[in-house]
């Protein structure tokens, strides 16, 4: 596929500049440019899609009809393009900078919480061998560019020059700093069980079918990790940092137009992030569940593993992030670090140590 759309995407664009054949050099970087694109589109259209799917699932749960006239060509077709009429309407919209801001950091906040978001994907493996770059450190990588986020959060907060968004900024530092180490050690877990930094031989330690894949024997871990996974995206039930009723939308108060959209691009983007990422570690990835599982395993469809398989997993995870906006109250900020500090990393490191016993002692059918 990504040769496909080189030769007869970039290869023509590039000749129109080029006068002498293609060398190595250009040909892989049109490989490059062309799976950054294959990979970026469909990120960013399922980020604003996650939107529409917010307002519509949790229309549906408390008993709204949620976005349902913008759709396209004359018909509503259930409200489809009220993304992109949002997208207009904020890519027209003004961006107003605070006269006393600092209008260089102010400017560089937002596109410091997005970029490591979209950066991260470089390592994220789709398929067997279907990865932009194949890294034997990509589980570091993922850890070095998550931990960038919260500079975005604390940048914005400072240059705004306002004393409601810095407090904001800084209750968002604590709660992210708070979650991110208790995801830290729960990815330390599996690579402990993997036995590798590679994020596809993680998917290949859990091959066969669901019992063989890590949730069962890291089932504290990965529920730790996927709700540490919220709160680190501040996300409900644990958005403090932006709580209306208390600060003021938080960080971002001063933002308006594209400024203050691309904050909310990077919170759906590290969600979809997050829910990759639970499936990959925790969930074989694009493995099949029924894989080695007798008459099921034998379907075609059933059997075969496949980036299908990655994306329904995704998609659970994403539902249970709109689910839980639409159920849980929001808690109190000292229940928040509370959980984060003084449950969450203690049972992480208790934890390590168990996977640590499981893994030297062989126990089947997970570490054999």
């Amino acid at each position: 596929m990504f040769e496909l759309i080189r030769d007869n995407l970039w290869s023509p664009l590039v000749g129109m500049v080029l006068s002498s054949p293609y060398d190595g050099y250009v040909v892989y970087t049109l490989d490059i440019i062309t799976k950054i694109v294959v990979i970026l589109i469909p990120i960013l259209a399922c980020v604003a899609y996650i939107t529409y799917a917010e307002r519509k699932i949790i229309g549906f749960i408390q008993g709204r009809i949620g976005p349902n006239r913008v759709g396209f060509f004359g018909y509503s077709l259930w409200g489809l393009g009220q993304p992109i009429a949002d997208a207009v309407k904020l890519i027209f919209k003004e961006i107003i900078i605070p006269t006393g801001a600092n209008k260089t950091l102010f400017i560089m906040a937002p596109i410091l919480s997005l970029a490591p978001s979209l950066a991260a994907w470089a390592v994220i493996p789709f398929n067997d061998g279907v990865v932009l770059a194949d890294v034997n450190a990509g589980l570091l990588y993922l850890l070095a560019l998550t931990s960038l986020a919260v500079y975005g959060h604390i940048i914005a907060g400072w240059a705004s020059n306002s004393k409601y968004a810095f407090l904001g900024a800084m209750r968002s530092a604590a709660q992210i700093v708070a979650y991110e180490i208790a995801m830290g050690f729960a990815l330390v877990c599996v690579l402990i069980a993997s036995g590798s930094l590679n994020l596809e031989d993680i998917v290949r330690a859990q091959d066969g079918s669901v019992v063989h894949w890590f949730w069962l024997p890291l089932l504290p871990i990965y529920v730790l990790y996927f709700i540490s996974g919220v709160a680190e995206t501040n996300r409900a039930p644990f958005d403090v940092a932006e709580g209306e009723s208390e600060i003021v939308a938080g960080f971002h108060v001063d933002y308006g137009g594209m400024a203050f959209s691309i904050f909310f691009m990077a919170e759906y983007a590290n969600m979809i992030l997050i829910s990759v990422l639970t499936a990959i570690m925790f969930l074989g990835g694009w493995l099949s569940p029924f894989q080695g599982i007798p008459l099921l395993g034998d379907i075609p469809v059933l059997g075969e593993s496949n980036i299908i398989w990655l994306l329904m997993k995704t998609s659970i995870f994403l539902f249970l992030f709109l689910w839980f906006r639409a159920t849980f109250p929001r808690y109190r900020y000292d229940q928040i670090m509370r959980l984060g500090w003084k449950v969450f990393i203690p049972i992480t490191i208790v934890w390590l140590v168990v996977v640590s016993v499981l893994v030297v002692a062989q126990v089947p059918p997970w570490f054999n």
